[in-house]
């Protein structure tokens, strides 16, 4: 297999800071964020697997799942505030310190390594490498990236607050948010794993027009505005929803959600 060569991912001051901003919003992010739908974690994670291992695992939304589908799970989070809610699950699985890059667990030690909506922080150039350590020959290196669907029309405009973009903001924004699917095997200097496969799962949730504009403070782009600016946002988000006949009336939405999912065998 003939593999093109990437710039490894690298963070910089600021992704850094984006990266540990969650801890801020922890217990919204808990009540909030998806979790991928079951028919994703068919996809993603192994039938047979014992050992699985979550990187950036947050406050463990995937976590309690994959506790009810495989016999061992540890749960790795950097954060101490993420990481507290998390513990709080007491599901039975194993809550540690650590990241991507620096995986506290034994060599050929798990059957899976998963994250959602977490890779595209890590530095690729030492988590590969890292991933592939501590994964059995045969083991799974499982991603997903589970949010709302902002290719539905009305969804990426109420995330922009509103504001309809022209066809050449919205290509350069969507070409933007593409990036953070990509993943790069081949950042650590390796060959490591076979070729990968892609997936794409959609649904929709109930939520309230409360609930989801609270939903996006719960991202990084709105947690790292300044409080004015933020609040602005949200409130821009809340009078388009109003604005909208389709949702008067209403006390729940059907929100559309999709799950980007991607999946590699370690050789």
């Amino acid at each position: 297999m003939t593999v093109a060569r990437f710039v490894s991912v690298r963070q910089d001051d600021t992704t850094a800071a984006l990266a540990r901003s969650f801890g801020a919003v922890a217990a919204e992010y808990d009540r909030l964020r998806s979790q991928p739908s079951g028919e994703a974690l068919d996809w993603l994670i192994p039938a047979d697997a014992g050992d699985a291992l979550e990187i950036g695992a947050g406050t463990g939304l995937l976590t309690a799942l994959l506790a009810q589908r495989v016999h061992r799970v540890t749960a790795v989070e950097p954060d101490d505030r993420m990481r507290a809610v998390l513990a709080a699950r007491d599901a039975g699985i194993t809550v540690v310190a650590g990241t991507a890059e620096a995986i506290p667990a034994p060599a050929a030690s798990v059957d899976v390594v998963i994250a959602q909506s977490a890779w595209h922080w890590v530095d690729e150039s030492r988590a590969v490498p890292e991933v592939a350590r501590v994964l059995r020959p045969g083991g799974r290196l499982a991603l997903a990236w589970t949010g709302t669907d902002r290719t539905v029309e009305w969804m990426r405009t109420l995330w922009s607050g509103g504001v309809v973009r022209s066809p050449e903001e919205q290509a350069q924004l969507d070409a933007r948010r593409r990036k953070r699917y990509e993943v790069h095997l081949d950042a650590g200097g390796g060959n490591d794993f076979l070729e990968p496969e892609t997936a794409l799962f959609r649904w929709t949730e109930a939520m309230t027009k409360a609930d989801l504009v609270a939903l996006a403070g719960t991202y990084s782009a709105v947690i790292a505005l300044d409080d004015a600016a933020r609040r602005r946002h949200l409130e821009a988000m809340a009078a388009y929803l109003e604005s909208q006949d389709r949702f008067a009336g209403g006390y729940l939405i059907d929100v559309p959600m999709r799950s980007y999912c991607w999946r590699a065998t370690r050789r």
